[in-house]
Parts: structure tokens; C-alpha cells; sequence
């Protein structure tokens, strides 16, 4: 496993079936980094994938689209941190886009994204000690220095030219079920 993967786990002090999921995002990222570009081909990568994780059965999306089903209690909004940061730091992925089924947990992500909270998901990691990702919300999104309509998701770059520049991530909540 790489020396970015060992970092993130051990800095976040990720319990087994969360380090389990980190190891296989970068399983996933390893055997098919083709994921990460604007040009793919679906189908090529889905094979690929299919070889590395035989339960795969299929994207059911136009784009690869990975699950993580992990029991409750057990840490995905942690394990959310380590995405980011792992894809952050080992593939300079700056943008992320994060969706809330609800008002509940939407604010619960806001509060753990934010540095010097409770459960500030990027505890231990020492790059995002001295500038923390930026937390771009529904509330202050149009504060934003964003132009022509770029709105920050996981594969889009930002306006630096550093790869190591800071993350952002983008909170939003699902209107369907706001409630």
C-alpha cells in the first residue's frame, strides 16, 4: 500500500473496516487511475475494476460510481475525511462535492468540517493544520469567488495552478428531504 494511505489511516486513527475502505479506494484508484481524468472510458474501467473486486456488478451510473456500506456507528463521516484528504494529497483532487439527505446531518457536516470543532475530520493531518480546507455551504456560496458558474465537485481543478493548493468542499443539501 502506498506511504499516502499509511499517513491518512494512521494520522486519522481509522478503525478496521474504515482503513478497509481507504485501502480499497486506493486498491480501486491503483488498478484504474484513469478514474480521475475528464476523458475515461466506462465501460474499460468497469472491467478492470471487475478483475480487482469480483462483487462488482456495475456503476449504475453514465461515471464510475463507488459505494462504501459501512454499519452505523462506525465512522463514514470520518471516513469521508479520509477520502478527501487521501485524494487530496496522493492525487491532488482539490474540489469536493458533498450532499446531505437532510438538515440534521447537513449541519453536522458543517460542524465537522470546520477546524478546531469537536470532530474536526481532519484532525492529524498536519498538511491542513496551518490552511484547512475551505467549506463552501449553501449559506455562503454566493460569497464565493467562483466564476462562470463553477460549481466545486470532486473532479473539477481549482482556479491555482498548485495541486497541492487547499481543498474545498462544497456541503449541500438535498432539497427532496430537507426535512
Amino acid at each position: 500500500m502506498n506511504p499516502v494511505f499509511h499517513h491518512v489511516s494512521g494520522r486519522l486513527s481509522l478503525r478496521p473496516p474504515q482503513a478497509e475502505s481507504l485501502a480499497r479506494l486506493a486498491r480501486a484508484l491503483d488498478a484504474a487511475p484513469e478514474m480521475l481524468t475528464d476523458e475515461r472510458d466506462v465501460a474499460a474501467i468497469l472491467s478492470t475494476l471487475k478483475a480487482e473486486f469480483p462483487n462488482l456488478a456495475d456503476f449504475e451510473r453514465e461515471f464510475p460510481s463507488l459505494c462504501f456500506a459501512l454499519a452505523t456507528g462506525v465512522g463514514k463521516t470520518r471516513l469521508m475525511g479520509a477520502f478527501i484528504a487521501y485524494l487530496h494529497l496522493a492525487h491532488g483532487i482539490n474540489n469536493f462535492f458533498v450532499l446531505a439527505p437532510n438538515l440534521t446531518i447537513y449541519n453536522k457536516l458543517i460542524a465537522d468540517f470546520t477546524p478546531n470543532t469537536p470532530k474536526y475530520v481532519f484532525k492529524g493531518i498536519a498538511e491542513f493544520a496551518s490552511t484547512p480546507p475551505e467549506v463552501i455551504t449553501g449559506d455562503n456560496y454566493d460569497q464565493q469567488n467562483i466564476t462562470g458558474g463553477e460549481l466545486p465537485t470532486m473532479c473539477a481543478s481549482t482556479s491555482s495552478t498548485s495541486p497541492r493548493s487547499t481543498p474545498r468542499c462544497a456541503a449541500a443539501r438535498s432539497r427532496a428531504s430537507s426535512g
